[in-house]
């Protein structure tokens, strides 16, 4: 039984298999077809968090491939403290070929799914967000073609986005650099570890903002504040000040850089409307793709059944 609970649970060929996939379901899909790859299958969603993008995305991903969704609050299905998470796993893989689980504690995924007779799918932790990843990167190599020709800066917190960001690029060989402040950066024994083991990485560090997007092609940021975290909104607001991304920052990049945020934004925040909202921005179509790679990756995941 295969599942995704973190991008390691991935090799780097299964991961271009899976854009494949998902490439080849979009341009059908444009072109007026919908093949049922997943008539009769089901998967049901069990989500701690609220969310727009993730759980649509999923379920009319398995809609569009003919299968059934069923979604749950964490409270619903009992994760509450009302059945052990061995027992709701148990009985949850006995009802569904997939399990979707976006949720605050990531141990909460892993303990799911070592005791589900059906693929896990992390659709959001506080320590991972593979999903994410895997459509930016899908969606980079869409509109930009070879992803070794690209050099993609994050600019903000150090948090599940970037976490996944770092490990997806370093599986597919693509130039990453991550610039924080002091005391909000990815973890430096991640940092170290993916640097150390995996040799695709050429992951860098970089706490000036304006060095880091020098030649970017693709600058990318998240929320300040993530959720659970808005007591720190205000106090976030004045640390990460310099980190907005904004007409100045882009025009530090290579010429032609696009913007890419995974969304929901804090306009005026993080990023300025007029980056946003500009040509150079693919945000939407960053977007539309978490549909296109949940097709990708249920059809991926379910053959390997």
């Amino acid at each position: 039984m295969r599942h995704l609970v973190t991008l390691n649970d991935l090799q780097s060929s299964e991961i271009i298999e899976i854009f494949a996939l998902a490439q080849e379901l979009k341009d059908k899909r444009s072109a007026g077809e919908r093949p049922q790859l997943l008539q009769g299958r089901t998967m049901t969603q069990v989500f701690e968090k609220p969310s727009l993008r993730t759980r649509l995305s999923f379920e009319s991903a398995m809609c569009e491939l003919g299968g059934g969704a069923s979604f749950f609050t964490c409270k619903e299905a009992g994760l509450d403290g009302r059945e052990s998470v061995e027992d709701v796993a148990r009985v949850i893989g006995r009802y569904s070929d997939v399990v979707t689980l976006r949720t605050f504690s990531h141990d909460l995924i892993k303990q799911f799914a070592q005791n589900s007779s059906a693929s896990v799918i992390n659709a959001l932790s506080d320590l991972s967000h593979p999903c994410q990843a895997l459509t930016d990167l899908f969606t980079i190599q869409e509109v930009a073609g070879d992803l070794s020709q690209q050099k993609l800066v994050y600019v903000g917190d150090g948090n599940n986005v970037a976490y996944s960001l770092a490990n997806c690029c370093a599986k597919l060989g693509v130039p990453f650099v991550v610039s924080s402040p002091d005391g909000f950066e990815l973890s430096p024994n991640f940092v170290k570890s993916l640097q150390e083991n995996q040799t695709g990485s050429t992951l860098e560090v970089e706490t000036d903002p304006q060095k880091a997007v020098a030649g970017a092609t693709v600058i990318y940021t998240d929320v300040w504040a993530s959720m659970g975290q808005e007591s720190e909104t205000e106090r976030r607001k004045k640390i990460f000040a310099d980190y907005q991304v904004n007409s100045s920052l882009m025009s530090a990049a290579a010429k032609n850089c696009q913007f890419m945020h995974c969304l929901p934004a804090k306009r005026g925040l993080e990023v300025t409307d007029e980056v946003l909202d500009s040509q150079q921005s693919i945000v939407f179509q960053q977007a539309e793709n978490r549909k296109h790679l949940a097709k990708g990756l249920l059809v991926w995941l379910l053959q390997q059944q």
